[in-house]
């Protein structure tokens, strides 16, 4: 916000309630817009629910190929013959002005992006950091277009990658925990060394928890989480959130929390399915009923399972990664009720603690 104010722009506020977030757009038409990729990926999934027949799906993806090959060219633009066909009205649903998206706080699909790129005919940015880092450490450089990384380090600091040995991860191999040096890079917490000390080492390295990886044109990919890691009764290793953010991307799931712990030899999750999408896929395969009602349909329940494992089988994760069991919630997790940080993160603790009776019964209804 404080860019944005130094460099002469104003700030629009959304009422609260992201379903009114398309209305919000439209009133105030803005020209930046810092999204989390979840909402790009509601907005993707919308546009393609939308093509409800094959012609109209073989037209919206013929269109954004011949988009996305002006892209690689290094074309941006909106006024194509393309735009006036068929992506004009996705424009105008974010007010007909926008000219850069910024998203970052959790992974982005390397095909949304693409997708959106071409079909709002705008810059698409991903960027990675900390608020420990002041916000960013890397960025998409202008320029490059392709997608299934976070771009390279900023000017302003160095990133190394450094071993995690538990999860097979090795520096030599081009991969291991992200840490950052630079003026960016914050002093510590007020009045908590412990904390600060896990967090920074001797020689003011920032240790971020999470892995990454180098790729050949020197951009970083964030490919794995070493914080919240735990060890199943079996000795395995899990990063839940790697797995919630391939779960994630199931079409009727809103939002996905992953349990395990060491006393315990499998996963299991807490689902809460998405208002606005669920509905229609369940009623594709056969289900009917309100919102409410089909939340509590066991069928559903075990159709909405296998298609996360499905996702998950083909993302490589192993058997011991995918869940065997899920409760099915209504309610989204949110800041109002404590469930998730100011930053749209899962607050891990105070889920568990929040479904820990659903969790035991998840537990004493399977035995592998």
């Amino acid at each position: 916000q404080s860019v944005v104010y130094c460099h002469g722009g104003r700030i629009g506020f959304f009422q609260g309630d992201i379903r009114l977030l398309s209305d919000d757009m439209k009133a105030l038409r803005p020209t930046i817009f810092p999204v989390v990729p979840r909402l790009l990926n509601r907005m993707y999934d919308k546009i393609f629910s939308q093509a409800d027949t094959s012609l109209k799906r073989w037209i919206l993806e013929f269109a954004a190929r011949r988009k996305k090959a002006e892209v690689r060219n290094g074309i941006i633009r909106n006024d194509s013959l393309w735009d006036k066909l068929f992506f004009n009205k996705i424009q105008a649903s974010l007010g007909g002005c926008v000219r850069m998206i910024v998203t970052g706080a959790a992974p982005a699909s390397p095909t949304v992006l693409g997708f959106l790129r071409a079909a709002l005919g705008c810059q698409v940015y991903e960027g990675y950091g900390q608020t420990e880092c002041t916000a960013g450490c890397t960025f998409t450089t202008p320029g490059d277009w392709t997608s299934g990384h976070v771009g390279a380090p900023l000017p302003c600091n160095l990133i190394r990658l450094k071993d995690v040995e538990e999860l097979n991860y090795f520096a030599s191999k081009g991969e291991g925990e992200i840490c950052v040096k630079g003026p960016n890079v914050f002093k510590g917490y007020l009045k908590d060394e412990e904390r600060t000390k896990e967090a920074l080492d001797q020689e003011g390295w920032l240790h971020t928890g999470d892995i990454g990886k180098w790729l050949p044109n020197g951009t970083l990919k964030i490919i794995d989480r070493k914080k919240h890691i735990f060890k199943l009764a079996q000795g395995e290793y899990i990063a839940p959130e790697k797995i919630e953010n391939i779960y994630i991307r199931s079409d009727p799931v809103a939002q996905i929390y992953v349990h395990g712990d060491s006393l315990q030899a499998f996963l299991v999750g807490i689902v809460v399915p998405d208002s606005e999408v669920m509905p229609g896929w369940a009623k594709k395969r056969g289900f009917d009923g309100t919102y409410a009602e089909l939340c509590k349909n066991k069928e559903l329940q075990q159709a909405i399972m296998e298609d996360m494992v499905r996702l998950g089988r083909e993302s490589g994760l192993h058997s011991f990664e995918q869940v065997k069991a899920i409760y099915i919630h209504s309610d989204m997790f949110s800041v109002q009720n404590g469930l998730l940080t100011p930053t749209l993160k899962a607050k891990r603790p105070e889920l568990r603690d929040y479904f820990k009776k659903q969790i035991e019964e998840l537990y004493s209804s399977i035995s592998i």
